[in-house]
């Protein structure tokens, strides 16, 4: 498939809305899969180390 224009690549023949929302949406799950564990590694980390300050501190 060959567009004539770069705007009518962004249409994709009246189906960009489509077409680029479910980019989007993929785009948004593939960083959602990424940042998450990162986040919970995060979260893990500081509550052990206030629970290990805790122990310590008794």
């Amino acid at each position: 498939m060959s567009f004539a224009s770069f705007g009518d690549f962004l249409a994709m023949g009246h189906h960009g809305l489509y077409v680029w929302s479910a980019y989007g949406f993929c785009l948004a799950v593939l960083i959602l899969n990424v940042a998450a564990p990162i986040a919970a590694r995060k979260r893990h980390l500081q509550q052990e180390a206030r629970r290990l300050r805790r122990e310590n501190g008794k």
